[in-house]
């Protein structure tokens, strides 16, 4: 459809999204299952329990099944059906070469649903932009509700721990994992910030504004700097690509919102400044975080040179960690806060997607699976004459999980969202979609 990405304002409308969200719901349910409290651990690499949410994909992904079935239509088109199966290549390529093929099974269903089933599923469901905007914002109510129970933890002193006091914003997924709730968030504000750079008028880009700056203070109050990171490049990323003159304009607001916000009302103003200047100390004063994060990624480089094409098997990081390790990795991270004791959490995973598909998949994985991602980001680009804010929201969503891969992985409740993020993305670059 050529319709923008809109919010509904009059009563047909209303029903129209209602009718939308009907049809959706498979996906939707995914979304909203992500408030209900995890019970396992933030595991790294494809480790951890599953929760609802992933049952919830799950179904997702049998329904859509049926649904082709019934309507025997394509799924998906040739290029699609290739950008989206490469990852399958490297993936069946290390379980067939593990030393315990047995034990890298588990591995190869979490790669598969969330590289490949799950955002295939996404891609079906949405038919048109009305779709895409649904889902969008979708995402963005679930920022918005992660976020506020994370401002409410800082405020009342019942987030996970940090630096001995119980403020860090987790929302629902608890201590054990800490950067949930600000992925969530983080994915909330790159969507508002293309919906609002994209061209859309009057009163969704006034919600997407008003939604910016409520998303703002949850994100600084998850102490992520990985998050913030890879927000600010992002969203830089999209501001950039909607033009120079106004990147210079927003920049400044966003600049003069975060003073008042943190230097005005002192939102976590000394520890927030203290966190973002540690970025800059990660190399001449790390702590024992980043050391550990150094140490294992010098283990995944050293997996990897001892099985340069296929690795050391999925889920094989854990096994061969210490025998990789120097004695500078600590025995795990502390965890405590947001309703739960205190508990060790093991080190399982390099901290950095792509190295641990290098590690565990080789180069042949590593290529298969960051190409079908480069894909994706590239033909976004190539499509933004088709409608910029489709075009920003997509870019930005794929920017930012990209950058944050760096210095993050997979594991843990809100990884599934990122499936759902990478299905919607996947829809605008590589779906049928008319000019706008």
């Amino acid at each position: 459809m050529a319709t923008a990405v809109t919010m509904p304002e009059t009563g047909p409308e209303v029903r129209e999204w209602a009718r939308r969200a009907g049809a959706l719901s498979p996906v939707l349910a995914v979304i909203a299952l992500l408030l209900v409290p995890g019970g396992g651990g933030a595991q790294g690499g494809t480790g951890g329990s599953g929760t609802i949410a992933d049952a919830a994909s799950g179904l997702l992904v049998v329904i859509c099944v049926l649904r082709l079935v019934r309507s025997g239509a394509r799924p998906l088109t040739r290029g699609a059906a290739v950008v989206l199966g490469l990852p399958v290549l490297g993936i069946c390529v290390a379980a067939i070469t593990s030393n315990d093929p047995g034990a890298s099974l588990p591995g190869v269903a979490r790669y598969l649903q969330i590289f490949v089933l799950v955002p295939a599923a996404v891609l079906v469901m949405i038919r048109d932009r009305r779709d895409f905007a649904v889902v969008a914002w979708a995402l963005v109510g679930l920022a918005l509700l992660q976020g506020a129970v994370g401002v409410v933890q800082y405020l009342t002193g019942t987030g996970a721990s940090y630096m001995g006091e119980d403020i860090r914003a987790v929302g629902t997924f608890g201590p054990t994992d800490v950067m949930g709730m600000a992925t969530v968030v983080s994915y909330g504000l790159v969507i508002v910030t293309g919906l609002a750079l994209g061209g859309t008028a009057g009163r969704t880009r006034t919600a997407a504004l008003a939604c910016a700056g409520l998303l703002f203070v949850p994100l600084v109050l998850s102490f992520s700097r990985g998050a913030w990171i890879a927000t600010v490049l992002a969203c830089g990323l999209q501001l950039v690509l909607s033009g120079l003159r106004r990147a210079g304009r927003v920049a400044l607001t966003v600049g003069a919102l975060a003073v008042v916000l943190v230097g005005g009302f002192g939102i976590g103003s000394e520890m927030v400044k203290e966190r973002a200047t540690s970025i800059t100390q990660v190399a001449a004063a790390p702590d024992q975080s980043v050391t550990d994060r150094y140490t294992m990624w010098a283990a995944a480089g050293r997996m990897w040179r001892s099985e340069p094409l296929t690795g050391v098997g999925l889920k094989g990081f854990p096994a061969y960690r210490d025998s990789h390790a120097s004695l500078a990795l600590s025995s795990g991270s502390d965890t405590a806060g947001a309703g739960a004791a205190f508990q060790r959490q093991p080190l399982l995973s390099p901290h950095n997607m792509y190295l641990l598909v290098l590690s565990e998949q080789g180069l042949i994985g590593l290529i298969a699976l960051a190409g079908s991602w480069t894909a994706l980001l590239v033909a976004s680009l190539r499509r933004r004459r088709l409608g910029a804010d489709c075009a920003l929201v997509a870019i930005g969503l794929l920017s930012w999980q990209l950058i944050d891969f760096f210095y993050a992985d997979i594991g843990g409740p809100s990884t599934v969202l990122m499936s759902v993020v990478l299905g919607l993305a996947a829809w605008w670059s590589l779906a049928e979609v008319r000019r706008a």
